[in-house]
């Protein structure tokens, strides 16, 4: 079977914790995260994570449903196959010397990425794009010499209309919104001491 990179979104509640219960889950089934973003997402309390990670569709479908599982992920989708718009941010620090740092303002210019700094001995730029357009200026600036490399991974979403994570919310009323899961049952609660 054919490993391909898989682009996994989940809609998350935004709580401590969260996070590091993904990535265990996606660590004891021996999955190598290629990258994982997380940020705010349009309906408070919730948080949008991308996950890219290897594997084979059944595979990948596998851990889905396992992720889908825990607690604070309100909903997950594997979105490879739906052509998404995925970008990323590249922050790189390049070696700059008055004799270079034309050529690296035309290459940058080229890629319509962004100067953010500029310092005597180097330059940082900011590039955003898919990995490959990423990937391409990198190995361009890498002949100058790159101090720094900061990268965000991917995020990404579908293409038109109502994307795959909306959650339908509840009317605005004066009752309290319920839960998007039921809680977990606890087995038994420790004693009050």
């Amino acid at each position: 079977m054919k490993t391909v990179k898989h682009t996994l979104v989940a809609l998350v509640e935004d709580k401590p914790g969260v996070l590091n219960r993904i990535a265990s889950l996606l660590r004891r089934r021996n999955f190598n995260i290629e990258s994982i973003a997380v940020g705010h997402s349009e309906q408070p309390g919730l948080s949008r994570m991308t996950m890219v990670v290897g594997g084979d569709d059944a595979r990948i479908e596998q851990v889905r449903k396992q992720l889908d599982k825990v607690v604070e992920v309100i909903k997950i989708v594997d979105i490879t196959d739906e052509e998404p718009v995925a970008r990323e941010l590249a922050l790189i620090k390049v070696k700059a010397t008055p004799s270079t740092r034309g050529e690296i303002i035309q290459i940058v210019d080229i890629f319509r990425a962004n100067i953010v700094d500029v310092a005597m001995d180097s330059l940082i730029v900011e590039v955003t794009g898919d990995e490959d357009k990423v990937d391409s200026l990198i190995e361009l600036l890498r002949g100058f010499g790159i101090k720094e490399l900061a990268r965000t991974g991917r995020i990404a979403l579908t293409r038109g209309g109502a994307g795959p994570l909306l959650v339908e919310e509840a009317k605005e009323t004066k009752v309290p919104r319920q839960p998007l899961k039921p809680p977990r049952e606890e087995a038994e609660s420790p004693p009050d001491w």
